[in-house]
């Protein structure tokens, strides 16, 4: 059994990608998704050892139930951008300077908002409104993000 499934996956790194699709109808009874022929390969591999061995046990696929349940009642069933506004936000205590026609500005970031001229706001947008008097991007106008939107 294990020199067919050996064989199998070595045939798997040799195929062309429409015998990759072709495949994947055999052993999915589905159409492939349209990512790229890594992504089909690795998924194609596991599936091949899936059928000869079996699985995940019972008990981790209730693992996992129970990991995914926890996980989905902690972030209020919203899933996770890349990158957060919680984790490219500064730490708190952070002191934002910024000069702006001359005058330097300070923010103090807070743990639920910001403190500007002995006043807090919830954004840094806001601020940046306030000090400007025009819309802005808060994070872009302290320079924590650059113009194509990088952190």
């Amino acid at each position: 059994m294990t020199d067919g499934v050996l064989a199998q996956l070595a045939e798997i790194r040799s195929m062309e990608i429409a015998a990759l699709k072709d495949k994947w109808r055999d052993l999915f009874q589905a159409e492939p998704p349209p990512y790229n022929r890594k992504f089909l390969e690795s998924r194609l591999a596991y599936r091949v050892q899936e059928l000869a061995y079996g699985g995940l046990k019972t008990e981790t696929r209730k693992r996992l139930a129970a990991l995914a349940d926890e996980f989905s009642r902690e972030s209020g069933g919203k899933r996770r951008q890349h990158r957060s506004a919680e984790s490219s936000r500064p730490i708190a205590g952070t002191r934002l300077i910024r000069e702006w026609q001359g005058i330097e500005h300070c923010v103090t970031v807070l743990t639920d908002g910001y403190e500007y001229d002995g006043r807090p706001y919830k954004s840094l947008s806001a601020i940046a409104r306030a000090i400007t008097g025009t819309r802005w991007s808060g994070p872009l106008f302290f320079g924590l993000k650059n113009h194509a939107g990088r952190s």
